[in-house]
Parts: C-alpha cells; sequence; structure tokens
C-alpha cells in the first residue's frame, strides 16, 4: 500500500516537472525582464547609504556607474541568446525529470525500509536541542537590552551582534552592530565586527557600505588587524591589487613575532601576489620560526654537558647575551623578559635582574589585573630590593 501511494506520488511529482517541458514556452523572455533584482536593490542601497551620509558622493557616484554597467550589459544579452539557452536547459531539465525518480526508486528499493526510523536524525536531536537553547538566550538578551532606559550596554549589544552572527542572522547581527556603531564611544572593533557582518551578508563583496566600516574602524585604530585586512578585500576588488598586497606586507612586517593571524594574512597575500606576479611569502620571512634566540637548542645542551666549569660559564654568559640583543630589536616580549631576569638571577647579576623585571612589569601594566605573572614579578622584585 505504502509503495501504491509512492508511486501515485511520484507521477505527479513527474509530470508537474515533464509537462510543461513537453508542452514548451511561449515567447523568449526579455532581456530587461531578466536583469536581476539585485542590482536594482544596490542602487536603491547606495543612495539610502549617500543619504545617510555612510559614504561619500564621489564613492556613491563610482559605485552607480559600476552597478549600471552590470545592468548594460545585462541588457544587451539577445533574444536569440536567451531562447537558445532555455532551450538547452529545458532538455536537461527534461532529462532530469525522468533519470532522477528512476534512481531515486532503484536506490530505495536496494537501501530504504519505510519500518526504519532515520538515525540521522535520531542523532541530531541533541544538537538542534542545544541550538534552540542558544536561539531563546539570544532572544533574551534582545529583550533585555531594548527594555534598557538608556539603550542597554555597549557589550551586550556586541555580544548579541556576535552570537547572531555565529547562527547566520546577518541583518540582525547588522543592527546590533550599529547600534553601538552610532554611539560616541563605539570602539575601533565595534566597526571592523560591523563591516564582518556587512561582507558575510553580501557573500564576501566588500560594499561602500562595509568599507565606511572598515575605514572608521582603522581610523580608530590603525593597527585593528580585522580592519585591514577586510581594507585589503575592498582594494583587491577593485582592482587596486598592488596596494591590497602592500597594506597586507606592511601589516605582516610590523609584527612583533609570529602570531596565529599571520597565517590569515599571508595567504591573502598569496592570493593576491599571484595575479600581480609576486613572489610568494611565508611566515619565516617575517618572524621567527621556532622561537630561535629564546633559548638553548638542544645540541647546546648536550655540548654545555662536555664543557669545564670556565667554558660552560662563558657558554651560558653568550647565551644571555644573545637573549638581551634579541630583547632589544624585540622589546614587547614579555616571557623573553622574564627569562633574561631568571637567568641574571642564576648568574647573580641582581641589577640586571631588577632592570629586566621592571621592563616585564611595564609590558604587564597593559594587561589583565588577573595576569598571574604580576604577583610573580611583584614578589621577585620586593625581595631583590630588599
Amino acid at each position: 500500500m505504502i509503495f501504491a501511494w509512492m508511486g501515485l506520488l511520484l507521477v505527479i511529482a513527474v509530470g508537474f516537472v515533464v509537462f510543461p517541458l513537453i508542452r514548451g514556452g511561449h515567447g523568449a523572455p526579455v532581456a530587461a525582464d531578466t536583469t536581476p533584482a539585485v542590482l536594482i536593490d544596490q542602487l536603491n542601497e547606495v543612495q539610502r547609504d549617500l543619504d545617510r551620509k555612510l559614504i561619500s558622493a564621489s564613492e556613491a557616484t563610482a559605485a552607480k556607474l559600476e552597478i549600471k554597467r552590470r545592468i548594460l550589459a545585462a541588457s544587451r544579452r539577445s533574444p536569440a541568446e536567451e531562447t537558445a539557452a532555455t532551450g538547452k536547459g529545458n532538455g536537461l531539465m527534461l532529462a532530469a525529470g525522468l533519470f532522477v525518480p528512476v534512481l531515486a526508486i532503484g536506490y530505495y528499493m536496494l537501501m530504504g525500509s519505510p519500518e526504519i526510523s532515520s538515525l540521522a536524525y535520531a542523532d541530531r536531536q541533541a544538537e538542534r536541542a542545544e541550538q534552540q537553547k542558544i536561539y531563546d538566550l539570544t532572544e533574551k538578551l534582545y529583550a533585555r537590552l531594548m527594555a534598557e532606559p538608556d539603550g542597554g550596554a555597549s557589550e551586550g549589544w556586541e555580544l548579541l551582534g556576535q552570537t547572531l552572527y555565529r547562527l547566520g542572522e546577518y541583518e540582525r547581527a547588522i543592527a546590533a552592530y550599529e547600534t553601538v556603531t552610532a554611539r560616541e564611544d563605539a570602539r575601533s572593533a565595534t566597526f571592523s565586527m560591523l563591516a564582518e557582518a556587512l561582507i558575510s551578508a553580501e557573500q564576501g563583496i566588500v560594499t561602500p557600505r562595509a568599507e565606511a566600516a572598515i575605514d572608521r574602524a582603522v581610523e580608530l585604530d590603525p593597527d585593528n588587524l580585522a580592519g585591514s585586512f577586510y581594507k585589503s578585500m575592498a582594494l583587491a576588488q577593485r582592482g587596486e591589487e598592488a596596494t591590497a598586497h602592500d597594506l597586507l606586507l606592511s601589516m605582516l612586517n610590523g609584527a612583533p613575532g609570529y602570531a596565529p593571524w599571520m597565517d590569515t594574512f599571508i595567504a591573502q597575500a598569496n592570493q593576491i601576489g599571484e595575479k600581480l606576479g609576486r613572489d610568494a611569502v611565508t611566515v619565516a620571512d617575517f618572524a621567527e620560526v621556532g622561537g630561535a634566540g629564546a633559548g638553548p637548542t638542544a645540541a647546546d645542551v648536550a655540548a654545555a654537558g662536555e664543557m669545564s666549569v670556565e667554558d660552560r660559564a662563558e657558554f651560558i654568559r653568550s647565551m644571555v647575551d644573545r637573549l638581551a640583543v634579541r630583547l632589544e630589536e624585540n622589546p614587547e616580549d614579555l616571557d623573553g623578559w622574564l627569562r633574561l631576569a631568571n637567568a641574571y638571577s642564576v648568574l647573580g647579576e641582581e641589577a640586571n635582574a631588577v632592570s629586566a623585571l621592571k621592563q616585564a612589569e611595564t609590558l604587564l601594566a597593559s594587561l589583565s589585573p588577573d595576569d598571574p605573572r604580576r604577583d610573580a614579578v611583584a614578589k621577585a622584585l620586593s625581595e631583590m630590593e630588599k
């Protein structure tokens, strides 16, 4: 009985697909009618951004010219081309309409059974429940922020935007971020998060609205890595690949040492550089690989074990001096200063150890008050200055 109903439904479904194709269409579509509505929407969006002063008049003019060029290109497609494309498409659809049901029936006869429950669906129940929980918490956060008399804390709106972004609700994430960017105390990071949401909503296209957010992020903080990365995307999409490549390399050259974000910048730089015919770059071009100079290697330790007391002391002194020289070139290395202070302490050079600890103390001032290294440095300085 089940298979009879399945067969009837299958015949009806195939009929809906095949009958219009056999009957054929009357009148090829006019090119003007097939112009993507999204292009018209983009023109309106540019005008709205201009009215809200999110972009300048020159940027709006350039964007409108590009959109109109695309509309003109679409309108030049001849009716003959449209008819030919439609004919080929009908043939493929007709073949698919007949072949796919036959394949589906054959597979189901071999592998399927209406009495067996869907294991994949059952396995995903916990995932679905967790997803629903996140949605519920998100809605509660939104309701609480909306109920706040002062408009809600900026941190709350940023958290809401990040959560909505991860859920794929880009438009709502954009609205959350814009609540914060409209405030006078908006941070650079908020503008770059807004830009990211705008770009994702346009499937990777950097619109004038997104670029305005990027420029504001970089204006507030020139070292904003996300802002610089998305700016390189905007430049590359405008055809300014050389400028985009130079921007990425300048950020990489300014890195004090290796950091995970460098991998993304290098991949982007090489993708753009390939179009320009420039040499590929690697992490080794911008940072020491493996922490060279941070301490003795296995070979160093083995060699030290075979030295006399005097030679070993000289060897240790050379390593300490190497570390001190490296820290002069990279003074932001907090752990390096702590290692150097410990080395000086072992050598009995308390004055140098105190100097290294004070450098570390200066760097710790900009970090979290809960950083455990604060207490360690304070205790060491207290003992040495007695």
